[in-house]
Protein backbone atom coordinates (compact mmCIF):
# COMPACT_ATOMS: atom_id res chain seq x y z
CA UNK A 1 0.00 0.00 0.00
CA UNK A 2 1.67 3.20 -1.16
CA UNK A 3 -0.64 5.69 0.56
CA UNK A 4 1.12 7.73 3.24
CA UNK A 5 0.69 6.53 6.83
CA UNK A 6 -0.38 9.32 9.20
CA UNK A 7 -0.61 9.27 12.98
CA UNK A 8 -2.60 11.02 15.69
CA UNK A 9 -2.47 10.74 19.49
CA UNK A 10 -5.36 11.00 21.92
CA UNK A 11 -5.40 13.80 24.47
CA UNK A 12 -6.10 11.33 27.28
CA UNK A 13 -3.45 8.65 27.92
CA UNK A 14 -1.64 9.47 24.62
CA UNK A 15 -3.11 6.55 22.69
CA UNK A 16 -1.57 6.43 19.18
CA UNK A 17 -3.61 5.72 16.06
CA UNK A 18 -2.23 5.27 12.55
CA UNK A 19 -4.42 5.84 9.52
CA UNK A 20 -4.18 5.84 5.72
CA UNK A 21 -6.41 7.76 3.32
CA UNK A 22 -7.64 5.93 0.23
CA UNK A 23 -10.57 3.79 -0.92
CA UNK A 24 -11.28 0.68 1.15
CA UNK A 25 -14.05 -1.89 1.40
CA UNK A 26 -15.22 -3.44 4.68
CA UNK A 27 -17.85 -6.15 5.12
CA UNK A 28 -20.61 -3.56 5.45
CA UNK A 29 -19.43 -0.34 3.82
CA UNK A 30 -16.78 1.58 1.90
CA UNK A 31 -14.49 3.97 3.78
CA UNK A 32 -12.00 6.60 2.68
CA UNK A 33 -9.64 5.96 5.58
CA UNK A 34 -8.12 2.72 6.88
CA UNK A 35 -7.38 2.75 10.61
CA UNK A 36 -4.34 0.60 11.35
CA UNK A 37 -4.70 -0.71 14.91
CA UNK A 38 -2.18 -3.52 14.60
CA UNK A 39 0.19 -2.28 17.30
CA UNK A 40 -2.67 -1.10 19.52
CA UNK A 41 -3.93 -4.68 19.62
CA UNK A 42 -0.55 -6.39 19.92
CA UNK A 43 1.92 -4.08 21.70
CA UNK A 44 1.70 -4.20 25.49
CA UNK A 45 2.29 -0.52 26.20
CA UNK A 46 -0.23 0.70 23.61
CA UNK A 47 -2.89 -1.82 24.66
CA UNK A 48 -2.52 -0.74 28.28
CA UNK A 49 -2.86 2.94 27.36
CA UNK A 50 -5.97 2.17 25.30
CA UNK A 51 -7.54 0.36 28.26
CA UNK A 52 -6.84 3.28 30.59
CA UNK A 53 -8.43 5.65 28.08
CA UNK A 54 -11.55 3.50 27.81
CA UNK A 55 -12.16 2.64 31.47
CA UNK A 56 -13.34 6.00 32.83
CA UNK A 57 -17.05 5.81 31.92
CA UNK A 58 -17.40 2.40 33.61
CA UNK A 59 -15.27 2.48 36.75
CA UNK A 60 -17.78 3.86 39.25
CA UNK A 61 -21.19 3.21 37.72
CA UNK A 62 -21.12 0.00 35.65
CA UNK A 63 -21.08 -3.60 36.85
CA UNK A 64 -18.96 -5.69 34.47
CA UNK A 65 -18.79 -9.47 34.81
CA UNK A 66 -17.53 -10.23 31.31
CA UNK A 67 -15.72 -8.38 28.55
CA UNK A 68 -16.65 -9.59 25.08
CA UNK A 69 -13.69 -8.80 22.81
CA UNK A 70 -14.32 -8.30 19.09
CA UNK A 71 -11.79 -7.50 16.35
CA UNK A 72 -8.84 -9.10 18.12
CA UNK A 73 -8.95 -6.79 21.14
CA UNK A 74 -8.24 -9.47 23.77
CA UNK A 75 -5.03 -7.86 25.04
CA UNK A 76 -6.79 -4.51 25.47
CA UNK A 77 -9.63 -6.40 27.14
CA UNK A 78 -7.24 -7.96 29.65
CA UNK A 79 -5.87 -4.56 30.63
CA UNK A 80 -9.39 -3.15 30.73
CA UNK A 81 -10.45 -5.85 33.20
CA UNK A 82 -7.39 -5.05 35.30
CA UNK A 83 -8.32 -1.37 35.38
CA UNK A 84 -11.93 -2.16 36.29
CA UNK A 85 -11.04 -4.51 39.13
CA UNK A 86 -8.00 -2.65 40.49
CA UNK A 87 -8.24 -2.33 44.27
CA UNK A 88 -6.80 1.18 44.21
CA UNK A 89 -9.67 2.59 42.15
CA UNK A 90 -13.10 3.59 43.42
CA UNK A 91 -14.46 0.86 41.19
CA UNK A 92 -17.78 -0.89 41.49
CA UNK A 93 -15.88 -3.95 40.25
CA UNK A 94 -13.00 -3.78 42.75
CA UNK A 95 -11.66 -7.23 43.73
CA UNK A 96 -14.02 -8.92 41.27
CA UNK A 97 -12.92 -11.48 38.71
CA UNK A 98 -13.90 -10.50 35.17
CA UNK A 99 -14.17 -12.98 32.30
CA UNK A 100 -12.53 -12.10 28.98
CA UNK A 101 -14.01 -13.95 26.03
CA UNK A 102 -14.26 -13.84 22.25
CA UNK A 103 -17.15 -15.15 20.16
CA UNK A 104 -17.02 -17.83 17.51
CA UNK A 105 -18.45 -17.11 14.06
CA UNK A 106 -20.36 -19.57 11.92
CA UNK A 107 -20.37 -19.73 8.11
CA UNK A 108 -22.96 -16.94 7.92
CA UNK A 109 -20.97 -14.63 10.25
CA UNK A 110 -23.39 -15.16 13.13
CA UNK A 111 -21.85 -15.12 16.61
CA UNK A 112 -22.07 -18.11 18.90
CA UNK A 113 -20.70 -19.43 22.18
CA UNK A 114 -19.94 -23.06 22.94
CA UNK A 115 -21.30 -24.80 26.04
CA UNK A 116 -18.11 -24.15 28.01
CA UNK A 117 -18.25 -20.35 27.53
CA UNK A 118 -22.01 -19.81 27.71
CA UNK A 119 -21.93 -19.56 31.55
CA UNK A 120 -19.64 -16.54 31.13
CA UNK A 121 -22.51 -14.76 29.35
CA UNK A 122 -25.66 -16.17 30.91
CA UNK A 123 -26.88 -13.89 33.68
CA UNK A 124 -23.80 -11.67 33.31
CA UNK A 125 -23.27 -7.97 32.65
CA UNK A 126 -21.26 -7.95 29.42
CA UNK A 127 -19.12 -5.05 28.24
CA UNK A 128 -18.60 -5.19 24.46
CA UNK A 129 -15.13 -4.09 23.37
CA UNK A 130 -14.24 -3.59 19.72
CA UNK A 131 -11.51 -1.89 17.74
CA UNK A 132 -13.61 0.09 15.28
CA UNK A 133 -17.28 0.89 14.77
CA UNK A 134 -18.31 2.15 11.33
CA UNK A 135 -21.92 1.15 10.60
CA UNK A 136 -22.53 -0.51 13.98
CA UNK A 137 -23.87 -3.70 12.39
CA UNK A 138 -21.25 -5.99 13.97
CA UNK A 139 -21.79 -4.56 17.44
CA UNK A 140 -25.57 -4.85 17.07
CA UNK A 141 -25.08 -8.54 16.22
CA UNK A 142 -22.93 -8.92 19.33
CA UNK A 143 -25.64 -7.32 21.46
CA UNK A 144 -28.24 -9.69 20.02
CA UNK A 145 -25.91 -12.62 20.73
CA UNK A 146 -25.40 -11.57 24.35
CA UNK A 147 -29.17 -11.32 24.81
CA UNK A 148 -29.74 -14.69 23.10
CA UNK A 149 -27.42 -16.42 25.55
CA UNK A 150 -29.07 -14.78 28.55
CA UNK A 151 -26.70 -11.92 29.24
CA UNK A 152 -27.14 -8.14 29.44
CA UNK A 153 -25.06 -5.63 27.51
CA UNK A 154 -23.52 -3.35 30.15
CA UNK A 155 -21.79 -1.03 27.70
CA UNK A 156 -20.06 -0.60 24.35
CA UNK A 157 -16.53 0.74 23.99
CA UNK A 158 -14.25 1.07 21.00
CA UNK A 159 -10.93 2.58 20.01
CA UNK A 160 -12.68 4.40 17.15
CA UNK A 161 -16.37 4.87 16.53
CA UNK A 162 -18.27 6.64 13.79
CA UNK A 163 -21.49 6.00 15.74
CA UNK A 164 -22.56 7.81 18.92
CA UNK A 165 -24.94 5.05 19.93
CA UNK A 166 -26.15 1.62 18.85
CA UNK A 167 -29.62 0.30 19.69
CA UNK A 168 -30.05 3.18 22.12
CA UNK A 169 -26.80 2.50 23.99
CA UNK A 170 -23.97 5.04 24.08
CA UNK A 171 -20.70 4.07 22.42
CA UNK A 172 -17.64 5.26 24.35
CA UNK A 173 -14.56 5.61 22.16
CA UNK A 174 -11.05 7.04 22.26
CA UNK A 175 -11.32 8.50 18.76
CA UNK A 176 -14.23 9.80 16.65
CA UNK A 177 -14.43 11.00 13.03
CA UNK A 178 -13.74 14.53 14.30
CA UNK A 179 -10.20 13.40 15.16
CA UNK A 180 -9.45 12.21 11.63
CA UNK A 181 -9.49 14.82 8.85
CA UNK A 182 -12.07 14.12 6.12
CA UNK A 183 -13.03 10.67 7.46
CA UNK A 184 -16.13 9.30 5.75
CA UNK A 185 -18.00 6.02 5.44
CA UNK A 186 -20.41 5.17 2.62
CA UNK A 187 -22.93 2.41 1.83
CA UNK A 188 -21.19 0.00 -0.54
CA UNK A 189 -24.01 0.41 -3.10
CA UNK A 190 -23.81 4.20 -3.02
CA UNK A 191 -20.13 5.06 -2.70
CA UNK A 192 -19.06 8.36 -4.31
CA UNK A 193 -15.51 7.05 -4.73
CA UNK A 194 -16.84 4.17 -6.81
CA UNK A 195 -18.96 6.59 -8.84
CA UNK A 196 -15.79 8.57 -9.51
CA UNK A 197 -14.21 5.35 -10.84
CA UNK A 198 -11.62 5.39 -8.07
CA UNK A 199 -10.33 1.85 -7.68
CA UNK A 200 -10.29 0.14 -4.30
CA UNK A 201 -6.92 0.18 -2.58
CA UNK A 202 -7.66 -2.79 -0.34
CA UNK A 203 -10.21 -5.02 1.36
CA UNK A 204 -10.08 -4.46 5.11
CA UNK A 205 -11.36 -6.27 8.19
CA UNK A 206 -10.32 -6.81 11.80
CA UNK A 207 -7.28 -8.82 10.70
CA UNK A 208 -5.85 -6.04 8.54
CA UNK A 209 -5.91 -5.28 4.83
CA UNK A 210 -5.36 -7.10 1.54
CA UNK A 211 -4.20 -4.92 -1.33
CA UNK A 212 -5.99 -5.17 -4.66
Amino acid sequence: MENRVLKITSKHESVPLKYIHGHFATNHSHINCYLDMTTLKTRQSEAERAAKALVRPYVVTTIVDTILCLDGTQIIGAYLSQELSHAGLASINAHQTIYIITPEYDATSQLLFRDNTQPMVRGKHVLILTASVTTGISVAKAMDCVEYYGGTTAGICSIFSAQDEIAGMRVHSVFTPEDIPDYATYPSHDCPLCKQKQKLDALVNSYGYSKL
